[in-house]
C-alpha cells in the first residue's frame, strides 16, 4: 500500500499474516490507512520465535525476538497484530529490562543499544476509545443486523508478567456494536483453539475447534470474529462439522463496516466462504 499522509508506526506482521492469513494483513493495512496511520513494515524481519522455536530452544527464540526489536526505529511504537507474536516480542523485551547480561549480549549481537523505551502495542490499543463510527461515510451503521460472537483466544493475557495489563476483552463487541452489529454472549471467547497442536495432535484440536464452532451455531450467530490469525486458521482447518459457520478476522469486518470496497483477494482465501453472508448484508 502506498504511504499516505498520517502517523507513522512501525509494523511487525509475523509469519501468519505474511502467509496463511494474508487477508488479515491486507485488511489491517486498509483499515489503518483509513484511520490515518501508516504501518511501516520492519525491514528484513524474521519469525518472532513462536511455538516451533521456543518449545524446543528458548535461547534461540529469545534471539529471534530480540533481532526483530533491534530493527525497530527509535521514536515510534511497534504495532503487532498477532497475539502470539506480541507475546514473544514482549517477553523478549521483559528479559532485556530485567537482565543486564541479556542487554550486553543484545548489544554485541545486534550492534546497537537496547531501546528500553520502545512501545510494543497490539493494534487493539490504537482502536480503544476511538469513535469508529465517525470514520464511516455519513456515519452509516453498515453492520446493522449482524449477529456475531467474539473470539479472542488465550494469548492476549500473556506473558504472565503482564497479566495486570489490559487484555481488551470486550473491545471487539463494543466497536462492532457501535457500527450496528449485535454481539452475542457465549463461554468460548478466550477458549484455547489448540494453537500449534493443530500439526502435532490434529485429533485433539479438532475436538476443541468443533466445540467452539458448535457453541456459535447453538446461539444462532451469523459468524465468529477472531482476534488471532492462528485461531482463525484452526477454527477453519480443523472443523469437521457438516454445518460450518463463517469466521472473519476483526480487521476484515471492521474495514467493511467502515465502508471499504477494496477487498479483492480477502474472502477467496477463507475455507468457509463468508461472501454469501456479506452479500446478504450489502457489505460486498
Amino acid at each position: 500500500m502506498n504511504k499516505q499522509n498520517g502517523i507513522d508506526l512501525s509494523y511487525f506482521p509475523g509469519c501468519s499474516l505474511d502467509s496463511t492469513a494474508i487477508e488479515n494483513n491486507l485488511s489491517l493495512l486498509n483499515l489503518f490507512n483509513r484511520l490515518g496511520f501508516n504501518l511501516i513494515e520492519l525491514d528484513d524481519w524474521n519469525c518472532c520465535g513462536s511455538s516451533s522455536a521456543h518449545s524446543i530452544n528458548g535461547e534461540v527464540a529469545f534471539y529471534l525476538g530480540t533481532r526483530n526489536l533491534s530493527l525497530a526505529p527509535a521514536g515510534r511504537p511497534l504495532i503487532v497484530a498477532c497475539p502470539s507474536c506480541l507475546l514473544r516480542l514482549r517477553e523478549a523485551q521483559l528479559k532485556l529490562f530485567d537482565d543486564d547480561s541479556a542487554r550486553r549480549e543484545y548489544e554485541e549481537m545486534w550492534g546497537r543499544p537496547v531501546d528500553l523505551d520502545l512501545k510494543i502495542l497490539h493494534f487493539f490499543e490504537l482502536l480503544d476509545g476511538k469513535d469508529l463510527l465517525s470514520y464511516s461515510e455519513n456515519r452509516v451503521k453498515r453492520l446493522e443486523g449482524l449477529r456475531f460472537v467474539s473470539y479472542y483466544g488465550c494469548m492476549l493475557a500473556r506473558p504472565p508478567a503482564l497479566r495486570h495489563e489490559e487484555k481488551y476483552h470486550g473491545l471487539m463487541e463494543k466497536i462492532l456494536a457501535s457500527l450496528g452489529a449485535k454481539p452475542l454472549s457465549w463461554p468460548y471467547l478466550s477458549r484455547c483453539c489448540g494453537t500449534f497442536l493443530s500439526v502435532a495432535r490434529p485429533k485433539v484440536v479438532t475436538a476443541m475447534v468443533n466445540e467452539i464452532n458448535r457453541g456459535a451455531k447453538d446461539i444462532d450467530a451469523d459468524c465468529i470474529i477472531t482476534a488471532c490469525a492462528m485461531c482463525h486458521l484452526n477454527l477453519e482447518v480443523r472443523c469437521t462439522l457438516k454445518q460450518k459457520i463463517p469466521t472473519l478476522h476483526f480487521s476484515e469486518i471492521l474495514s467493511l463496516g467502515l465502508g471499504n470496497t477494496e477487498h479483492r483477494g480477502w474472502f477467496s482465501r477463507h475455507l468457509v466462504d463468508p461472501r454469501p453472508l456479506l452479500r446478504s448484508m450489502g457489505l460486498i
